[in-house]
């Protein structure tokens, strides 16, 4: 009787802490399409926990602002912090502003990952998978279309101090110096910070060289699409070029779907976000987590892009 007493008891006290159980997340930026579906998918997953209150806010770019934001959300008390850096580079500053506060990084992995303490923990998708998988596969479109003997095309990176822009295009670099796709050549290669509308500019730019290339890589598919609005807009036939990016935002799959986006990557905003949370929860209740929780990345092509609408 005595242990039935005590267990009822304990549960009572867990169900009592749940109740007040808060969640605080800085974002690097709100006025970005991709992390606007991992944000509001986020609000969702957190309106079903009961007990559960989550508030989030944007760092505007701006690493300071982020770290501020850090702060006063452990001096208001809250149970666990969730974080999109702006700088993959200043990991240690922003896990420093958290202090004992449990802290989970998401979507960019932050410097310190490979040293984070114990309340710490980092959720997002490898991205040594996301621009090999899109490479490759542009590398292979490529080879089906007869150009095996040489081809030449453009890269776009995201903002150079995300990690995962750095990484991508390394991805990119890995995959054209493999035997079978290193008829590939990259003419240029140049940021456009994630943009459309920098992405357009800088094709622009690109094409008013006259150079003739068969395909464009980009970090994102903001950027991709952004190039093959400047391709059209040009009067570029799409079916002699080859494009490809990462995300499967749904903008993207509607461009696929037209015929002009040959390649992108899923990148789950869903698993991330509803992953970032669990994991918060998970180091609330002093659980012990993985300090690296990935989420799959997934190849999406015209073949399959249908299995992809909606989840983005």
């Amino acid at each position: 009787m005595k242990k039935t007493l005590i267990a009822t008891g304990l549960v009572a006290l867990m169900g009592t802490t749940a109740a007040a159980q808060e969640i605080g997340a800085s974002f690097s930026r709100f006025d970005d399409n991709w992390l606007t579906v991992l944000r509001t998918g986020m609000v969702e997953y957190a309106g079903t926990i009961d007990g559960l209150s989550y508030q989030q806010e944007d760092a505007s770019d701006d690493l300071a602002k982020q770290i501020d934001q850090v702060r006063n959300f452990v001096a208001s008390g809250v149970d666990a912090i969730i974080v999109n850096i702006v700088d993959t580079s200043a990991g240690a500053a922003v896990s420093a502003a958290a202090g004992d506060t449990p802290l989970v990084y998401v979507n960019r992995e932050p410097d310190n990952v490979d040293v984070l303490p114990a309340t710490q923990a980092f959720v997002a998708s490898n991205e040594i998978e996301s621009g090999t998988l899109s490479a490759f596969e542009i590398c292979k479109n490529l080879r089906a279309d007869g150009k095996a003997g040489g081809a030449t095309g453009y890269l776009m990176n995201g903002q150079l101090s995300n990690q995962a822009a750095v990484q991508r295009s390394k991805d990119v670099h890995d995959v054209i110096g493999m035997d079978m796709c290193n008829f590939m050549t990259i003419i240029d290669e140049q940021t456009a910070n994630w943009s459309r509308d920098e992405a357009q500019d800088l094709m622009t730019n690109w094409m008013s060289s006259g150079e003739p290339f068969d395909f464009v890589l980009a970090n994102n598919d903001e950027m991709a699409i952004g190039a093959i609005q400047a391709m059209k807009a040009a009067g570029m036939d799409m079916a002699d070029v080859q494009v490809g990016g990462v995300d499967a935002s749904q903008d993207a799959l509607l461009t696929m779907a037209s015929g002009d986006y040959d390649v992108t990557v899923f990148q789950d905003s869903v698993g991330q976000g509803t992953g970032s949370i669990d994991t918060a929860l998970r180091l609330i209740a002093g659980e012990k987590v993985d300090k690296k929780v990935y989420i799959p990345f997934v190849l999406v092509t015209p073949a399959n892009m249908g299995d992809f609408l909606n989840k983005n």
